[in-house]
This record gives C-alpha cells, sequence and structure tokens, in this order.
C-alpha cells in the first residue's frame, strides 16, 4: 500500500462551497448512483434466471436458495471489515477494486461454467459486494454537511432500485433471446465500464466541519474523533437504525431472489407479467426514498430532530409496510394484491436511506465508515438466511411456503418499525458520545 491510497486525516477535498466544487460532488454522486445499479443487477440476474438455471443445473427450490445465500457467506463479513479500511484508505481505491471483482466473478458462469462455480462465484461476487453499499454512501456523504445529505444518501439507494428496474427488463430480454449465461456477461460488462469511467473520474472528499444540533452538541467533530467503535454500536440509535434496516434488507433479499418466483408459481403470473410488476415495485422503491428524502430534508432545515425527521417518518412507513405483507397472502389476486406489495415491498426500502444518513450523523467523521460497514454486516445477514428459509419453505409447503415467507417479512418489519420509532434518537446519542 502507497502513501498515495492511505486516506489522509485532514480533507482529502474541501467541503462543497464553491461552484467547481458542487459540481464535483454531484459528479461523484452520479457514478455513485450507476455503481448501485451495477451492483444490484449483478444482484437480480439471478432471480431473474432462476426458472432455466434450475432447469438446466437440476437444482431443487432448497439447492437453488443455497446457491443464493452463498452470496452471502462472505458478503457481511467483507462488508464490515472494508467499511473499516475505509476510514484509512481512499474509498476511490476500494470501489475501483470492488468494480473489477465484480466482473471477473461473473465471467466463470457467462463462460459455461456448473453448479459448484456457480456457488463459488456467488462467494466471490458476495464478498466483492459485500462493502459496496457503505463505502458508497461513505464516499459521497463526505461532500456534504449534515442537513443536506438526504438527497445524496438516498440518490444513492435509488440506484439499487434503478438497477432492477433497468435490469429487469433488460436482462429478461437477454435470457430469453440469447440464453441465461449471456445475462452474466452483460452485467460483467457493464462493470467493466462503470471502472473504466471510476479511474478517469471518480473522486472523494471529507467534509470535516461540524454541525450545531438543536441541542448545541455536534454531529461530528474533532472532539469525538477517537470515540471507540462499540460505544458508537452500543447506542440506541446504531441498534435501533440496524434492527430497522435489518427487517429492510430481509425484504430486499426477497425481491431480488423469491419474488419473481411468488409471482409466477403462486399468483399465476406469467414471466414477462412478473417482470413487470418487479420493475413497478423497484421504481415504487426509488420514489418513495425520494420523497422521503424531500420530506426529511425540509424538516431538518426547518429545525426539526432527526428523532422526527429521519426516525418517525422511517419507522412509520415500516409499519405501513409490515401491515401490507400481513394482509398480503390473504388477498384475491389482482388490484388489490398489486397495491398491497407495493406498500410491502415497495415503501419499505426507505429504511435503508434513513438509516445510512442516521448512523452518519452520529459517527465522528473518522469513524464514520466503520460505524456503516458493521451495520452493514449485520443487517445483510438477513440475505444469507432469508433465500435458505423460503427455499426450504417452498420445498416443503408449495405455494404456502411463499405466503408463510411473507407473513415472516410482516413481522420483522413490524419489529423494525418499533425499533426505529423507539430507540433512534442521533442528537442525544451524539451528546453522550461527546460526553
Amino acid at each position: 500500500m502507497t502513501n498515495a491510497d492511505v486516506a489522509p486525516v485532514m480533507p482529502a477535498e474541501p467541503s462543497v462551497t464553491g461552484r467547481e466544487s458542487v459540481r464535483r460532488a454531484w459528479t461523484v454522486t452520479a457514478l455513485l448512483v450507476v455503481f448501485m445499479m451495477v451492483n444490484f443487477a449483478d444482484k437480480a440476474v439471478l432471480g431473474l434466471a432462476a426458472d432455466p438455471i434450475r432447469h438446466d443445473l437440476g437444482l431443487s427450490a432448497t439447492e437453488f436458495g443455497l446457491a443464493n445465500s452463498a452470496f452471502f457467506v462472505l458478503f457481511s463479513l467483507c462488508g464490515g471489515a472494508v467499511g473499516l479500511l475505509a476510514d484509512r484508505v481512499r474509498p476511490r481505491s476500494l470501489l475501483l477494486v470492488m468494480a473489477l471483482l465484480w466482473s471477473v466473478a461473473q465471467l466463470p458462469m457467462a463462460l459455461g461454467a456448473g453448479t459448484a462455480a456457480l456457488v463459488a462465484s456467488r462467494i466471490v461476487l458476495g464478498a466483492a459486494e459485500g462493502p459496496a453499499f457503505p463505502v458508497a454512501q461513505h464516499s459521497a456523504l463526505s461532500w456534504f454537511p449534515n442537513e443536506r445529505r438526504n438527497l445524496p444518501g438516498a440518490l444513492i439507494t435509488v440506484g439499487t432500485a434503478l438497477g432492477v428496474v433497468t435490469a429487469a427488463p433488460g436482462l429478461t430480454w437477454v435470457i430469453h433471446h440469447h440464453g441465461w449465461r449471456s445475462a452474466f456477461g452483460v452485467v460483467a460488462a457493464a462493470g467493466a465500464l462503470w471502472a473504466a469511467g471510476w479511474l478517469g473520474v471518480g473522486r472523494e472528499g471529507r467534509h470535516a466541519g461540524t454541525t450545531p444540533s438543536p441541542a448545541g452538541s455536534t454531529a461530528t467533530g474533532e472532539a469525538r474523533a477517537d470515540v471507540p467503535y462499540r460505544r458508537i454500536l452500543g447506542t440506541r440509535t446504531w441498534i435501533g437504525a440496524t434492527v430497522a434496516y435489518f427487517s429492510t434488507y430481509w425484504c430486499v433479499a426477497l425481491l431480488l431472489v423469491w419474488l419473481p418466483s411468488y409471482l409466477h408459481d403462486a399468483l399465476g403470473y406469467t414471466t414477462t407479467t412478473a417482470a413487470s410488476l418487479i420493475a413497478m415495485l423497484w421504481t415504487a422503491a426509488a420514489v418513495a426514498i425520494l420523497g422521503q428524502a424531500g420530506l426529511t430534508g425540509r424538516l431538518l432545515r426547518r429545525g426539526v430532530t432527526s428523532r422526527w425527521a429521519r426516525a418517525r417518518v422511517g419507522g412509520i412507513t415500516l409499519l405501513i409496510s409490515a401491515v401490507a405483507c400481513l394482509a398480503l397472502p390473504g388477498a384475491p389476486r389482482g388490484p388489490l394484491t398489486v397495491l398491497l406489495l407495493l406498500l410491502g415491498f415497495g415503501m419499505c426500502g426507505v429504511m435503508t436511506s434513513i438509516a445510512v444518513t442516521t448512523v452518519a450523523e452520529l459517527a465522528p467523521v473518522r469513524r464514520r465508515g466503520g460505524a456503516l460497514g458493521l451495520m452493514n454486516a449485520v443487517v445483510t445477514t438477513a440475505g444469507l438466511i432469508a433465500p435458505t428459509l423460503t427455499g426450504h419453505l417452498v420445498d416443503t409447503q408449495g405455494a404456502a411456503g411463499y405466503r408463510h415467507a411473507v407473513l415472516l417479512a410482516g413481522v420483522l418489519l413490524l419489529a423494525g418499525g418499533i425499533a426505529a420509532v423507539t430507540l433512534i434518537d442521533p442528537v442525544r446519542d451524539a451528546r453522550h458520545l461527546a460526553a
């Protein structure tokens, strides 16, 4: 590792003050949105090609669920480890290496490999993608003060939805006309192209100024720069944000891996219609995330504390999603089912952005990458558990297994909503960390 790769103590770039800095900040944000689009297209390809992959490789539902869960074997561990590393190494270099590894990991399946290579490639891909979201958020949010972070944080989160919205119809067409292996080649090429663009344009900066809170404490500041990670992780805010985000990620894992099959096998939609509905759900998620960012940002600029502007907005949204998921298995197929899907799986994604900006507000600048990475490491264990558990339910219960998986998602969303509403208060906990 060279000195050029190690993040300096002082800001790598000035704060967003001049026109040039603003333009650079939003250029970086735009590139990171595309980064997350590629990231989630990589994740979505296995779910979109589930039926032909299972047929060609002779996999049961449980085996296919295990292949998906293999993606998360190192996902959480690497997410936490690289998140901690991002506090010392420039995120620019980390993001570039990640994107290149994504492309390499997709190649075996594009070139004709079998089941063993599928599992191995998903493990490698998971290790490379585990740190993507926290490091991308860390890189982007360092350009903006606390009260201006909602929009860039939301846009990067929206990139996850846009990745699936664009991938669902496009990759479905590729799968139908050129075979499922070609879809892996397409996402490999997309990762390589992004890496080339980032190498030429990508930059990061550190916004190290203090932001006054309504209580007179600081959201970030040098006085708390050396606070131990264990103290940050022990706050009710970090715990509440992590629990709420976990419930959201559980639903994201179902949406990526099993919802296309649920729509096709349990509800009777055609493959094309199911792909369109998946795209609709991710579009709804993007709209909800951007709407939340606008509402939260406006409330913060008016002096409303994050306990209300972030925690209560996110918590109430999760509670609405929970009710929708709990009602979904008993609803007849038709417009009501679509509405409940939109409320249950389309709205809950707002907690992703809220959890990130909340922890970024709580943690000092030089602990932000680690705090976000460790949260992501805990949260993404949902991606390890949910696909395998759902596959087991489908194998043992048939179509009823899908219904029970949706009910379980509703219970978890209910717990996440309660945690967000009752535990999160970054101003209170920032004051405790500053003491």
